[in-house]
């Protein structure tokens, strides 16, 4: 049995990553940060009580950040495949957390780096590591962007991210690490965290259908970006450390749509009048905007044998189902007094 671990296994990826791998026969660790409060919820239907001598999915307190406690985990775990997922990861929060982004996302990763280095050098068992990338890494580059383009990045989020990736290039070629650099394309999911602005839109657009919100406040919306399924860029991920070689593969679905585009789809699907219900509010709006971004997947296609299986709007109305039964629930509960009891 294989034995992996995933930071940031809490968040969307992780949890479709872990739900991926336990399907095929890996026993699963991921990394948790304490919190007073529980912040499981996407992974509580695959979690399993530490009593459970059988179990597939194993949790432990820890942060990228701390090194010590990366040290525990990974000498306790003896992983064959580790996964990169942690990360403060929304772009327009970086720029106001640009040092907290920065270590979350680069300091973190080298601490991990390092820890799996420092852990071969003392073993002489052989770790194979999976480093989530962006498409926000190409910022400003014409689409469409592949694994040739060049970097142009726009955001704290984006620079740590482009920094990240380098890192981990410089590992595999300075002590023979197998290291590999995913670039994902924007991935959503009714897992995704409603202040992503596809989960944002369908969200709100689904609570005004039922007459529980009027207004969604949105910024630019002439940006364009390439949406995918996140269940299926996980897929995508084990199979980068599958290979001989480790190797750097741009993902996504080769289409690309504004949000402008998402919310007209919506709006249009709930027979809603998206003139009367949208606002502009410049919080929302980014110092420095990335306009377009479009995968070329042809290396994915070719040396992974990977296809995107859901498409934009197949997604979207994945994500307006969902959504649609959260604001009903909503409205069931508020109508019997009990306010705002289901959110996200």
């Amino acid at each position: 049995m294989k034995r992996a671990f995933i930071t940031g296994i809490t968040g969307q990826d992780g949890s479709y990553l872990a739900e991926h791998l336990i399907r095929l026969g890996y026993e699963v660790h991921g990394l948790v940060r304490r919190s007073s409060v529980f912040n499981t919820q996407r992974i509580d239907h695959i979690y399993e009580d530490l009593h459970t001598s059988s179990r597939k999915l194993t949790l432990h307190y820890g942060d990228v950040c701390d090194s010590g406690s990366l040290r525990r985990i990974i000498n306790a775990v003896e992983p064959d495949e580790v996964y990169n997922l942690a990360a403060q990861s929304h772009v327009r929060i970086s720029f106001d957390m640009p040092a907290y982004s920065s270590d979350a996302v680069y300091f973190g990763y080298v601490n991990l780096l390092e820890t799996i280095r420092e852990y071969q050098l003392n073993t002489k068992k052989f770790i194979k590591v999976y480093q989530a990338g962006s498409s926000e890494m190409f910022g400003k580059t014409d689409p469409p962007q592949s694994e040739a383009s060049t970097f142009h990045p726009r955001s704290p989020y984006a620079v740590a991210k482009v920094a990240a990736h380098h890192i981990g290039i410089n590992y595999r070629e300075s002590y023979d690490m197998f290291v590999c650099n995913g670039i994902l394309f924007n991935h959503e999911s009714p897992r995704r965290g409603e202040t992503f602005v596809t989960r944002k839109v369908t969200r709100a657009a689904t609570r005004i259908a039922v007459g529980l919100q009027e207004k969604l406040y949105l910024g630019n919306l002439d940006a364009y970006r390439d949406w995918g399924f996140a269940g299926d860029y996980v897929e995508a991920m084990h199979l980068m450390l599958q290979g001989k070689n480790p190797d750097d593969f741009v993902i996504g679905t080769g289409e690309s749509y504004s949000v402008r585009d998402l919310v007209d789809y919506c709006f249009h699907k709930l027979d809603l009048d998206l003139n009367k219900h949208i606002a502009f509010d410049d919080r929302y709006t980014r110092p420095a905007e990335v306009d377009h971004l479009k995968a070329d997947i042809s290396k994915a296609r070719s040396v992974l044998g990977w296809e995107p299986k859901v498409k934009f709007h197949k997604l979207i109305d994945m994500m307006i189902e969902h959504d649609l039964s959260l604001a009903k629930q909503e409205r069931l509960l508020k109508e019997n007094g009990y306010g705002n009891a289901i959110r996200g």
